[in-house]
């Protein structure tokens, strides 16, 4: 099949190219950076999902959104306006079987900075109406809602002790997940999956549930 991914130069984007290559699908990566994927099943093309007209490719069996930021001054413009932006181009496809969301558990509880919060909340918004809206052609839309990944971004945490030792406190496993545990997911609710649609997968090692209960 052919999959087109934004977001592909590095993290969780480059785990699930990676992941459909290996299982002999074609991938077809958009990112604003440089390829770091070197394979004959692999395109690459350098653009930003917030601009107009993308290169053509083949007609999508499936579309994979995970291009974003954290950058709060642009979290609205790139995660919500441009994967609405990028979304809407490439599900035009006839072949189209499936569309995914990389969203986050921030969209759940709030977390993190208020426009990155809005703007994953904003995309599992837009993930459901897509789903009510291809649900005719037996498309499935779904969204996966990732807590603490062990990523380029979060660098920061990871190479300060004390900081990682906190953050994996906050969760019931004492752990984060690896962007390959997203990639078998992804690929789970794109190609195994054909009645789940509408939903949004919360994958946070129990983050969400942790509370001290008091008594």
């Amino acid at each position: 099949m052919n999959i087109v991914i934004s977001g592909t130069a590095s993290g969780i984007g480059r785990a699930i190219a990676l992941k459909f290559i290996k299982e002999g699908h074609r991938v077809f990566g958009f990112d604003i950076k440089k390829s770091s994927i070197d394979d004959p099943s692999y395109e690459h093309y350098l653009c930003d999902v917030r601009e107009e007209g993308f290169p053509e490719v083949p007609e999508p069996d499936i579309v994979i959104n995970n291009a974003g930021t954290f950058e709060e001054k642009d979290a609205i413009d790139v995660n919500l306006k441009g994967t609405i932006n990028f979304n809407e181009h490439f599900i035009k496809s006839t072949a189209l079987k499936s569309v995914l969301f990389i969203a986050s558990a921030s969209a759940r509880n709030g977390a993190e900075f208020p426009q990155y919060a809005a703007s994953k909340a904003g995309m599992v918004g837009y993930m459901k109406n897509k789903a009510l809206e291809l649900s005719h052609k037996g498309v499935t839309v779904n969204s996966v809602s990732p807590g603490g990944v062990i990523t380029e971004s979060n660098a920061h945490i990871l190479e300060n002790e004390e900081l990682y030792s906190a953050v994996k406190a906050e969760t019931l496993l004492g752990k984060w997940a690896d962007p390959e545990e997203i990639a078998d997911l992804a690929y789970f609710l794109t190609v195994v999956n054909r009645s789940m649609t509408g939903e949004d997968l919360l994958i946070d090692n129990g983050e969400m549930l942790r509370s001290n209960f008091i008594w």
